[in-house]
């Protein structure tokens, strides 16, 4: 009988727009809702015997293209989201980390990451990582071209280096709002990752039916290409 270890759990968190248009609300509404959901998940893998890192897709390099307003909000949401979240980070013992290319940020939002950074990269309860402006395939020609810098080879190994994290391979992605895609996120990093799709809205996403995927993880036969 299976028995798999959960160490990295990345998440899509999907659905944020269809869920404010369902109450009749303003899309922004469902990113506000969304930011709470973060907290409840944070705390629960804080608090979790084996997760150690937690990668969540915030904003991707293919976000750009959205509505101007509702960028431009989503960026203010992130920098009041880090300072109002700084307790919880300090309460929960969780490191906080980036991968991506934040330097197209504000100065002022650049700031807010790297205090958060700083004020939290001594704890071990667990690592959270946000995706921002972030794309798979940008991240590899980026580690590939850091390689060739160098001089170096690239191998499995050395580009597995050079990538934005340096955590382990994912062993279980979610996503949830029913789509079924893995929308250029960690494309490296998930190739023997378990992946789950749930048609649960982001806000709607609770810890509660976190578990139970986890349980479901648990029991699933993973090979790695073995039989």
């Amino acid at each position: 009988m299976a028995n798999n270890i959960l160490r990295h759990l990345a998440l899509i968190m999907d659905g944020n727009g269809r869920w404010a248009k369902r109450r009749g609300l303003i899309r922004t509404r469902g990113h506000e809702r969304g930011a709470e959901v973060i907290r409840d998940i944070t705390k629960y893998c804080a608090e979790h015997d084996t997760i150690e890192t937690l990668t969540l897709y915030a904003f991707s390099t293919e976000n750009w293209k959205r509505p101007k307003y509702e960028v431009d909000f989503l960026m203010r949401l992130l920098d009041r989201w880090l300072e109002k979240e700084l307790p919880t980070y300090h309460k929960f013992g969780a490191k906080f980390e980036t991968i991506g290319n934040i330097e197209v940020f504000s100065p002022k939002l650049q700031r807010r990451i790297a205090m958060v950074k700083e004020e939290t990269k001594h704890y071990t309860n667990v690592t959270q990582i946000m995706a921002l402006n972030y794309g798979s395939r940008e991240e590899i020609v980026r580690a590939v071209s850091r390689l060739n810098r160098k001089g170096e080879e690239v191998t499995e190994e050395s580009l597995s280096r050079e990538l934005d994290s340096p955590y382990s391979d994912i062993d279980l992605l979610i996503r949830t709002s029913g789509e079924q895609r893995i929308s250029n996120f960690l494309m490296w990093q998930i190739s023997y990752a378990e992946l789950f799709f749930t048609d649960t809205l982001w806000p709607d996403f609770t810890p509660r039916e976190l578990e139970q995927i986890i349980a479901q993880f648990i029991d699933r036969d993973r090979r790695f290409g073995g039989v």
